[in-house]
Parts: structure tokens; C-alpha cells; sequence
């Protein structure tokens, strides 16, 4: 990769660690943050060195975890 081009996913990067610290590191917070950066990095994980710690597999939003749990009951 050339130094002179720009990571394609560090504007997503520095808005999760925007909204962590406005949040005060409250992930579920953010979720909508860290799944654009999810989604990013679905794209350009090869590119960007930003994307070596996200789990491509995990999805932030919570509509994946309702699919879990199709009556959004929680189980007590």
C-alpha cells in the first residue's frame, strides 16, 4: 500500500472514538457508529489498517440480536 494514499476507513475509526468519549465509552452508544465502521471494513478490510481489529462476522445493530429472539422478550 502507498503512503500516500489514504486509509478509507479512518474517518469511520475517529468517529467510533468520538462517540466512545462523548458517551463515556459506553459501546451501546455507538453501535450505529461501530456498524458503519463494520461496514467499511466489509469492503475495504484488505486496504485499510484501521479495520485489523474488527470482527467482520459480529453486526452492531440491534435488529441482529431480535432475529436471535423473535419476541424480544429478554429470557429471564
Amino acid at each position: 500500500m502507498s503512503d500516500t494514499r489514504k486509509d478509507p476507513c479512518k474517518a469511520n475509526a475517529c468517529r467510533i472514538q468520538a462517540c466512545l468519549t462523548k458517551n463515556h465509552y459506553q459501546e451501546d452508544k455507538c453501535l450505529d457508529v461501530l456498524e458503519a465502521m463494520r461496514q467499511c471494513c466489509l469492503k475495504w478490510h484488505k486496504e485499510s489498517l484501521c479495520c485489523s481489529g474488527i470482527d467482520l462476522e459480529k453486526t452492531y445493530l440491534p435488529d441482529a440480536s431480535k432475529q436471535k429472539n423473535p419476541t424480544g422478550k429478554s429470557n429471564k
